[in-house]
């Protein structure tokens, strides 16, 4: 199949429509990622056995199981049993939680990688055990981890097409109803790979600056 320039054109427009939908489903999940990924390490240290053991538990079945596959059980699996939720929502509860439990890996690394003297000097002022993680870890374990999660954040928004299979309609669902239009899948594809080489090029870029700066 040859490259037909005035048919990408005519496409390209339309296919960059879908990336504010791309854009709004990477940042409500980076959001819900974040956050909950901060639990469920919380929650892993926790003393109570039954709360960690059970987050443990949690954290690798969303780690175990594919994407797509969570997808698909909260999208047409669940309606079943009388829980229906919306495309835009599912993709970004979906997202979210998948990448909270990696997210909460990083989290319990750069925590364990504060030294024990900094938990003993805030127990030794007074503080409870949540005043020391709020006021002397987390300040401490937060910035080593930023490269990793933006890499993380990166690699959930490349994971955005997924959600195409869920009816959303972001970059490549719209390139995914052009070809089956048209017939032709050369262009819009390649279209869809262009835009997120152009978006995400530049972010990755910015985290490989950030990693040398927090290494200098």
């Amino acid at each position: 199949m040859e490259w037909d320039w005035q048919f990408a054109l005519q496409s390209a427009p339309r296919i960059a429509g879908g990336i504010g939908i791309t854009l709004i489903v990477t940042g409500l999940g980076s959001l819900l990622a974040l956050v909950l990924g901060l639990v469920f390490a919380l929650l892993a240290r926790s003393r109570t056995v039954l709360i960690s053991g059970l987050t443990r538990l949690l954290v690798d079945f969303i780690r175990g199981t594919p994407l797509l596959v969570q997808l698909y059980v909260m999208f047409y699996v669940l309606p079943d049993i009388g829980i229906l939720l919306q495309p835009l929502l599912v993709g970004v509860i979906g997202l979210g939680v998948h990448y909270a439990a990696y997210l909460s890996e990083v989290y319990r690394a750069g925590i364990d990688n504060v030294s024990r003297g900094q938990w003993e000097a805030g127990t030794a002022i007074n503080l409870s055990r949540w005043q020391v993680m709020q006021h002397v870890v987390l300040p401490q374990a937060i910035p080593p981890m930023l490269p990793t999660i933006g890499n993380y954040i990166l690699s959930m928004f490349k994971e955005t097409p997924l959600l195409s299979v869920i009816t959303v309609v972001e970059m490549m669902a719209v390139a995914r109803g052009i070809s089956t239009t048209t017939y032709r899948f050369l262009e819009p594809i390649t279209i869809v790979g262009l835009y997120f080489l152009l978006l995400s090029l530049p972010c990755a870029f910015a985290l490989q600056r950030w990693e040398r700066w927090i290494k200098s």
